[in-house]
C-alpha cells in the first residue's frame, strides 16, 4: 500500500474548457492510484479560487468531487491542505466529501520516515507582504463581509487578484530562469525554511511541500531531502512514498512515470 502527494492543481484557469482537461486526468489519476492507496495528500491549491458561502458553492468540478467521494466511501483517508487559493475553504469537503481539512502544518510517520508536510505558502524568511495578507484573508470578520458580496461578483473578483498575483510570480520565475538559466531552489524560501527547521527537530526525512510549482527532490543534509511536488498545471507531477523510498512522478500523459531531470 502506498501513500501519494499532489499539489496545485489549479482547477477553473485559464478558462472552462482547458480545466476540464486537466480535470479528467486528476480523475484519471484518482481512479489509478485508488487500487493500492493506503492515504492520499492533496496539498493545497485543487482550485484557483474557493469559497463556501452558507448555501452556494463554486460551480463546477462535479468529477472530481464524485471521484473523491468514492474514494473516501472506499475506505481511503483523503486529506486536503488548504493552500492560498483555497485559504476559504471550511466544512464542505469534511461534510460532504469525508475529506480531512488541513489548516496547519503536519507530522506524519509511516515505516520509520518522519515527514513534514505543508502547502508552504507564508513559511520561511521575508515574504511579509503576503504574510500580513494571509492574516487579513483568515480574519473572520473580513470573511463574513465578503459572505455577503453577490457569489458571482465575489468569485470574479477574487479570481482577477488571484491571476494577477499567479501571472506576477511566474513572470518573476521566467525572468530568473531567462538571466540564470534556472532557479536556484537552494535559495528558495521554503528550502530555507526547512533547512532551518532541522537545527530543533533533526529526524524530518522528508520535507513536502507545494506552492512554487517546481517539482524537486533535493538533499537537506543527512538523512533529510527536501520535495516540491510541482504542480498540475504544467508539471502534472506527483510523489509516492512505497513503505521505504519517496519518488517523485509525472501524470502527463495518463501514464505514471519516474520524474527525470530533463523533465
Amino acid at each position: 500500500m502506498k501513500i501519494y502527494f499532489a499539489s496545485d492543481f489549479h482547477l477553473g484557469i485559464p478558462d472552462h474548457d482547458s480545466s476540464l482537461i486537466r480535470e479528467k486526468l486528476l480523475v484519471q489519476w484518482l481512479e489509478l492510484i485508488r487500487k493500492d492507496a493506503s492515504e492520499i495528500f492533496l496539498m493545497g491549491d485543487i482550485f484557483d479560487f474557493w469559497f463556501e458561502y452558507h448555501t452556494v458553492i463554486p460551480k463546477g468540478f462535479a468529477r472530481l468531487f464524485g471521484k473523491l467521494a468514492e474514494i473516501t466511501d472506499q475506505g481511503i483517508p483523503v486529506y486536503l491542505f488548504r493552500g492560498n487559493h483555497d485559504i476559504w475553504a471550511f466544512d464542505y469537503f469534511e461534510k460532504e466529501l469525508g475529506i480531512s481539512l488541513q489548516r496547519e502544518a503536519v507530522i506524519r510517520e509511516w515505516n520509520g520516515k518522519r515527514f513534514f508536510l505543508s502547502h508552504g505558502d507564508g513559511l520561511g524568511p521575508g515574504d511579509s507582504g503576503y504574510k500580513f495578507l494571509k492574516k487579513v484573508f483568515e480574519f473572520r470578520p473580513n470573511q463574513w463581509l465578503f459572505n455577503w458580496l453577490h457569489p458571482d461578483i465575489g468569485t470574479r473578483m477574487a479570481l482577477y487578484f488571484s491571476r494577477k498575483s499567479r501571472y506576477a510570480n511566474e513572470l518573476r520565475d521566467q525572468k530568473e530562469i531567462r538571466e540564470s538559466g534556472k532557479i536556484d531552489v537552494s535559495k528558495e524560501r521554503l528550502y530555507a525554511f526547512a533547512s532551518d527547521y532541522l537545527k530543533s527537530d533533526p529526524d524530518i526525512d522528508y520535507f513536502i511541500f507545494g506552492h512554487r510549482h517546481i517539482a524537486v527532490d533535493l538533499p537537506l543534509g543527512g538523512k533529510s531531502r527536501f520535495i516540491n511536488l510541482g504542480d498540475w498545471v504544467n508539471n502534472f507531477t506527483y510523489a509516492v512514498f512505497d513503505g521505504r523510498e519517496l519518488s517523485l512522478m509525472t501524470f502527463r500523459d495518463g501514464v505514471p512515470a519516474a520524474l527525470t531531470p530533463a523533465d
